[in-house]
């Protein structure tokens, strides 16, 4: 059997009795966030290193902010906030206007524009299972309260909350739920996490697949059927530049929005990313993979020397702001769901070797979507050429496909013109009808 976790949005049926114990435990949430955000930037000013959870645990757990919450409750604050750190530790890196993660916190001004007071917003607040108790038979669950919010009897030491979700859905197994406050709706909802056992699917057959993650296209996909695909990354590059113009155009007294628009941005990231994996999952079974390689993160960022690679201004902030590391992860778990396996491969030397005759020069590449190689006069597109030596897993030398036949008689017409799908928000990715040349 093989064992997944799939999350369920569901309606909270009682939100007038509980919205104002939600509402204290995501103030409490944001509180914490800011002790522990404060604590932080000491920590890096004085010993140059970003504490992780634990430290943040050990430090933190005596704290009256840390008892606002249920004890896993607090320390996955700490967990997103060691994560928010260490993403922006490595994008510093290349981008020398990161910032660190900020505090939350949300501004009132009166009608001269001065500022009134200023309030924390409503964080989201996870509860694991020691702080959850299920009645499946009623779609209720019990959600324990943090220390300092137990001012009732002991009877009243939870959040009682009565929850719907959309038809067909039964919630069982459940391993985690997340209290999520929607600004639009200005109402909290549910999103539980359970756990799920499956029959262990048999792979669609034994074919392998290999994808190139890129700038220019976010994944070039190349089958060991003849066939080609490339996802172009136009519509991250439309959000990366659209959104934190308008962010940056909100003043203080227009944090609302700001907030919206950022949550707005990481929704459509989300959905693009599972539009995505979905899309090249379902080519894998049509094309009965069994394996997927995917080019290690690594050697997308770092070049042989482990230094960062200079991919031009605009090209560093695609690079570091498209998190590559996310679309592996959701492509694992679509996969595995399939029987089709995931794994990482070297990119070492991918891009400038022929993927017919497996010449190795740096002058193939002569423009960003054409690989040229003249001893063997093949003109192919660039990414799917990086795309067929991922597949073949040119770098590891007890692959009996590493090294491509030479004396084989191969159509490359696949290689030169692939199949080029865009993302459409409303429809996911759709194919673009017109002829594709070697520099999409």
């Amino acid at each position: 059997m093989l064992e997944v976790h799939r999350t369920h949005r569901a309606k909270i049926l009682n939100h007038t009795q509980v919205a104002d114990s939600l509402d204290r435990h995501g103030w409490s949430a944001s509180k914490l966030w800011n002790v522990a955000n404060y604590h932080s930037r000491q920590a890096w000013e004085d010993t140059g290193e970003i504490p992780n959870h634990g430290d943040l645990k050990d430090e933190l757990k005596g704290h009256t902010k840390y008892k606002g919450l249920h004890s896993q409750s607090s320390q996955r604050v700490l967990e997103e906030l060691a994560e928010a750190f260490n993403s922006w530790y490595n994008k510093r890196e290349s981008d020398s206007r990161a910032n660190p993660p900020g505090y939350r916190k949300k501004n009132y001004y009166d009608q001269q524009g001065r500022r009134v007071h200023e309030e924390h917003p409503r964080s989201t607040v996870t509860w694991k299972q020691n702080g959850i108790k299920h009645d499946s038979k009623n779609n209720r669950v019990r959600l324990s309260k943090g220390a300092t919010h137990k001012e009732h009897p002991k009877a009243w030491e939870y959040i009682l909350v009565r929850y719907e979700t959309r038809p067909g859905v039964t919630v069982e197994n459940l391993q985690q739920v997340r209290a999520v406050y929607d600004n639009t709706k200005e109402r909290w909802e549910l999103h539980l996490v359970c756990k799920e056992e499956i029959e262990t699917p048999t792979a669609p057959g034994n074919e392998s697949a290999g994808i190139d993650l890129g700038i220019c296209n976010f994944a070039a996909v190349a089958y060991s059927t003849e066939a080609a695909d490339l996802y172009p990354g136009n519509r991250l590059k439309q959000d990366g530049y659209y959104f934190p113009k308008e962010i940056a155009k909100c003043d203080e007294s227009d944090g609302d929005r700001a907030t919206r628009l950022h949550h707005k941005w990481s929704e459509r990231r989300t959905h693009f990313f599972h539009s995505l994996t979905k899309h090249i999952v379902e080519r894998c079974v049509e094309n009965n993979v069994g394996r997927i390689n995917v080019g290690k993160l690594t050697d997308v960022r770092e070049d042989e020397t482990g230094e960062s690679k200079n991919w031009g201004k605009h090209g560093n902030l695609d690079l570091h702001g498209w998190a590559f590391d996310r679309f592996t992860s959701v492509l694992e778990y679509k996969a595995k769901v399939e029987g089709i396996e995931v794994v990482e491969v070297s990119e070492r030397n991918t891009s400038r070797t022929c993927c017919v005759c497996g010449r190795e020069d740096d002058s193939q590449r002569v423009e960003r979507g054409l690989h040229v190689c003249e001893p063997c006069g093949v003109a192919v597109n660039a990414d799917v050429n990086g795309a067929e030596n991922i597949r073949l897993n040119i770098n590891n030398e007890s692959n009996s496909e590493s090294a491509p036949d030479l004396g084989g008689d191969r159509s490359t017409g696949w290689l030169a013109q692939p199949g080029v799908y865009l993302h459409d928000l409303s429809r996911g990715f759709q194919p673009r009808t017109e002829v594709v040349d070697c520099k999409p």
